[in-house]
């Protein structure tokens, strides 16, 4: 398209309509700089590392909210490596979190130890077990998990910086172990037939001391900058949880602006 204006009072103004109209995100607000989502991955794949499916709406809803995105992981093993035909442990296999996190980043990707508040407006961690298994120990040590060392940095210092923390499916975990009293939902509170197979992470949720909210899969809850929804704990169609998501991550990028 063809930008044609008004007035002929030269090339200076048809310059400074332009830079307005590249600063002009979809959702109609004036943005001041280009913003910079961190994007923290935990390994590829749903049983031992990030839930692919929501990394890539998480990615998706970022590129339609004009955000540019950095990705990170620990370099370090996993847990462990899950066979996903068979649901079960492989024997004498390892593989490095940061690596299998490349998958999905397309090769894109950083060392956590690198993950700087000071350079990025917004951090978001979606789900997949690696957030309870390589991120932090809640998978096998539920309420008395530890959070990895460089999790617990990123979430403490977002957190004191007053920029904003979107978290998916099970990650909302982290922040209830990090950040006394903070509320976020991953869900309901009962299985309810299997709909919500993991609901009793909720009761863990409260157990650490946060409070949790019931809320539908398609909404994100949003508290003290704490941006939350549950995507995958939820066994719906996969639209709603894209639709949960992009609540999310538009939530995210209208607190990058306050």
């Amino acid at each position: 398209a063809v930008l044609v204006m008004p007035s002929s009072e030269g090339v200076a103004e048809r310059v400074s309509w332009l830079m307005v109209l590249k600063v002009k995100g979809r959702t109609g607000s004036i943005r001041t700089k280009e913003l910079l989502v961190a994007l923290v991955l935990s390994g590829c794949g749903v049983y031992d590392g990030t839930e692919i499916h929501e990394a890539s709406a998480i990615l998706v809803h970022l590129s339609r909210g004009d955000a540019d995105v950095k990705m990170y992981a620990p370099n370090e093993n996993q847990m462990h490596v899950i066979d996903h035909c068979k649901g079960q442990p492989t024997e004498k296999e390892s593989r490095n979190v940061l690596s299998e996190s490349a998958r999905i980043a397309r090769g894109n990707i950083t060392d956590m130890v690198e993950l700087k508040v000071q350079d990025h407006d917004a951090v978001i961690f979606p789900g997949g077990f690696g957030a309870a298994k390589n991120l932090s120990t809640f998978a096998v040590d539920g309420k008395d998990c530890k959070v990895h060392s460089e999790v617990q940095r990123v979430l403490k210092d977002f957190h004191k910086a007053g920029k904003p923390i979107g978290l998916c499916c099970i990650s909302p975990v982290l922040a209830a172990k990090v950040l006394p009293g903070v509320e976020v939902t991953i869900g309901h509170e009962d299985d309810e037939g299997g709909k919500w197979p993991y609901s009793g992470t909720a009761q863990a949720i409260k157990s650490l001391g946060a409070k949790h909210c019931v809320k539908e899969v398609h909404i994100s809850f949003l508290k003290n900058k704490i941006v939350t929804s549950p995507a995958f704990m939820c066994e719906t169609k996969l639209h709603h949880i894209f639709d949960g998501i992009g609540a999310m991550v538009q939530n995210v990028l209208k607190l990058t602006e306050k």
